[in-house]
């Protein structure tokens, strides 16, 4: 029986900003099912990374493929949305003067199920109360902890094929980083394909199948995530630290 093919496939991508190159000749794949972390250090080039695999950013040169479209060659960012990729990027990326109804209305209507809205949006209600408390509300005017759960409302209602994370602990609480990381478990239990770049390493290792370790835009070492949580390397440059600070990535 031959194995399933990726749902996504980057080979040699290299994305530059100007003179900066900020990924150099990046090469992995996901397969269906998984969840896959890219953890490094601030400046690493994991937004970079999301951004471009989104269609965001323009690529330099390399190969983007997901399920079986191609960006650059035809696909574009709004394609990919409609064949079921959801980039919750950093910052949340919620449209601050819409509703909270409204936000999770588009993300539907980017990919509708066949299940009328009203009652797509009562499971995410059910899912999450505090945003049905808050639904006429502007998003703009929603906590940093309700905009991000706002955000994975948004995939709750879309049921993307993949789920690209960008830095969903970044400026949370404690508490909330937990609650978040909860709601990335339950899409993982639920079969959503991940993938996750994060700072809280030990987090993103501990919700993921497989991991990379991005520096410099170049990968530096792979492998399972309990591998590399137990590795003295990484032990020693990500996981002795239990704050991170933000920066541009």
């Amino acid at each position: 029986m031959s194995a399933p093919s990726p749902i996504l496939e980057v080979s040699g991508l290299h994305v530059a900003y100007g003179a900066i190159k900020a990924l150099r000749g990046v090469s992995f794949a996901v397969q269906p099912g998984e969840t896959v972390a890219v953890v490094g250090a601030n400046g690493a080039g994991k937004t970079t990374l999301m951004k471009a695999l989104s269609g965001v950013l323009p690529i330099a040169s390399g190969r983007v493929s997901f399920a079986g479209l191609d960006l650059g060659a035809g696909g574009t960012s709004h394609g990919l949305a409609r064949a079921g990729m959801l980039h919750v990027p950093e910052g949340r990326g919620t449209l601050r003067y819409m509703t909270v109804e409204e936000n999770l209305m588009l993300a539907w209507e980017i990919r509708p199920s066949g299940i009328p809205f009203p009652e797509a949006v009562r499971t995410v209600f059910a899912r999450f109360p505090r945003l049905e408390e808050r639904r006429t509300q502007f998003a703009g005017n929603l906590s940093g902890g309700e905009q991000q759960m706002l955000a994975l409302a948004r995939a709750v209602i879309n049921r993307p094929k993949l789920l690209l994370v960008d830095e969903p602990s970044l400026g949370l609480s404690p508490i909330l980083t937990k609650e978040v990381f909860q709601v990335l478990r339950e899409f993982r239990d639920a079969g959503v394909t991940i993938l996750i770049v994060e700072q809280n390493v030990r987090s993103a290792l501990a919700l993921s199948n497989r991991a990379y370790v991005l520096s410099q835009g170049v990968f530096t070492a792979e492998g399972s995530a309990a591998e590399l949580a137990n590795d003295p390397a990484i032990v020693a440059g990500y996981l002795g630290h239990g704050t991170h600070t933000r920066s541009a990535s």
